[in-house]
């Protein structure tokens, strides 16, 4: 019998057995429209620090930074994307890429920019993963600071007596094996 290698069973084994470059590749996102008509490139690897909006589910419309990428597993961690445990904690929900579409790029590295034959200048600060810096305003020239009062210490009153101190909490004595043995004859 000729199995058809669209099968299943074979597109599942390639998933599974796949080396860790197709299985970048295979976390490839689509970029949205305005990154599209930008870079003319469809679709990207997606790589931590990029911002991803969420198509369907819960977290639907939701825009987050990719806090992780699992390859072995094939799912995205993103930023404030969680779920409540039995116990009240909170835990990271992964994602898988489907349902993701890449919304900003993290352009910090420069095999990336040479990808999209970006140049270094046409990259703005927040793409490149900088903090931008704040613009400063000319601000008039503060006096110099002046000394701080002290005030005169106030009457000496009698220190409180000093509380008594808590005892320590007895502890338990072990019993020796030999002891527990007595006790049970």
């Amino acid at each position: 019998m000729k199995v058809s290698p669209h099968a299943p069973r074979r597109q599942r084994k390639a998933l599974y057995n796949a080396d860790p470059f197709e299985r970048r590749r295979r976390m490839a996102l689509p970029l949205s429209r305005e990154l599209r008509g930008r870079f003319h490139i469809r679709s990207l690897p997606v790589r931590k620090g990029d911002t991803v909006r969420v198509l369907s589910g819960s977290f639907e419309t939701r825009e987050e930074r990719v806090a992780k990428v699992n390859r072995r597993d094939y799912t995205l961690i993103l930023d404030n994307v969680t779920l409540k445990t039995g116990e009240e904690k909170l835990k990271a929900l992964p994602i898988r890429p489907s349902h993701l579409v890449i919304t900003r790029l993290n352009l910090a590295d420069p095999w990336r920019r040479r990808v999209l034959r970006v140049s270094e200048e046409e990259v703005t600060p927040e793409e490149r993963g900088e903090a931008p810096e704040p613009e400063e305003e000319a601000a008039p020239a503060s006096p110099p600071a002046a000394e701080p009062k002290v005030e005169p210490p106030a009457a000496v009153t009698d220190p409180e007596p000093p509380a008594a101190e808590a005892k320590p909490a007895r502890r338990r004595s072990r019993k020796s094996a030999g002891d527990e043995a007595e006790d049970d004859a």
